[in-house]
C-alpha cells in the first residue's frame, strides 16, 4: 500500500506576514486618523459639558425665582430705584428691558452673591466658603414705583463657581451680549455669565398700572 505524502505549500518569505515597512506605514496612517478626529472629539465633549452646565444654570435661576416668590430666599438689594409714575417705553429704549452694566455692575467679590449648591439648595449671600458651591447668582431688584405692593423687576446673572474675581468680569451691555455660548472648543469663559435674564415679581395686590410701568408698552400708555 502506497501512502500519499501530504504536500505542504510553503509561502515565500516576502508573503509570510507584514514587513517592518508595512507596520510603520500602518502606524503612521493610524496616527494621522487620530490626529484628524481628535479635535472633533474634544469639541464634542466640551460642547456637551457646556450644554449641561447651562442647563443646570437655568435650573438654578428657576429655583432662585421660585424661592424669592415664596419668601424662602432673602430678597436681593434694590438698585437704582425709579420712583416715578412715568411708564417705561421699550419701543423708545429697548435696552431698558434688560439689565446692563450701568444698572447692575458686575460683581467685585462673592460676598453679595447667592450660592447654588450641588444638592440644589440656594444659600444666602456671603457663602463662598462652601466647597459644594456650583454657581454664583447675582440678583437685584429694580423698583419702578413707590407703592409697597407694586412688585418689582428682578435682574439675574449666573456665574460659574470657579470665577476669578481678581480678573476682569464681563456681562452683557446694550447690544453687546457676553453670555457663554453652548458651542465651545474648550472650557468656556468662566468670567462671563452663563445666564442673564429679568423677570417680574408681583403680589396679589399688584396693580395693572404698576405692572405696565415695569414692563413697558409699545405705545407708552398704561391707562
Amino acid at each position: 500500500m502506497i501512502k500519499q505524502k501530504q504536500q505542504q505549500n510553503s509561502c515565500p518569505g516576502d508573503e509570510s506576514g507584514f514587513t517592518i515597512i508595512e507596520s510603520i506605514v500602518a502606524l503612521v496612517v493610524a496616527g494621522i486618523l487620530l490626529t484628524a478626529i481628535a479635535p472633533v472629539i474634544v469639541i464634542s465633549t466640551a460642547t456637551r459639558v457646556q450644554a449641561r452646565r447651562i442647563e443646570l444654570a437655568t435650573q438654578a435661576v428657576r429655583t432662585y425665582i421660585d424661592g424669592v416668590r415664596t419668601g424662602s430666599i432673602a430678597l436681593p438689594e434694590t438698585i437704582d430705584p425709579v420712583l416715578t409714575d412715568e411708564a417705561r417705553n421699550v419701543e423708545d429704549d429697548t435696552e431698558d428691558y434688560l439689565i446692563n452694566i450701568s444698572k447692575m455692575g458686575v460683581p467685585a467679590n462673592s460676598t453679595q452673591l447667592y450660592c447654588f449648591k450641588k444638592n440644589g439648595i440656594i444659600d444666602d449671600p456671603d457663602c463662598s466658603a462652601d466647597d459644594d458651591n456650583l454657581f454664583y447668582i447675582q440678583a437685584a431688584r429694580i423698583v419702578q414705583s413707590s407703592g409697597a405692593n407694586d412688585g418689582y423687576r428682578l435682574g439675574i446673572r449666573v456665574y460659574r463657581a470657579d470665577i476669578d474675581f481678581a480678573q476682569d468680569i464681563t456681562a452683557s451691555n446694550g447690544d453687546t451680549k457676553t453670555t457663554q455660548m453652548t458651542f465651545t472648543g474648550g472650557l468656556g469663559s468662566r468670567q462671563s455669565p452663563l445666564i442673564e435674564m429679568t423677570t417680574d415679581i408681583g403680589t396679589p395686590e399688584t396693580s395693572f398700572r404698576a405692572l405696565c410701568q415695569r414692563l413697558g408698552v409699545a405705545d407708552g400708555g398704561c391707562d
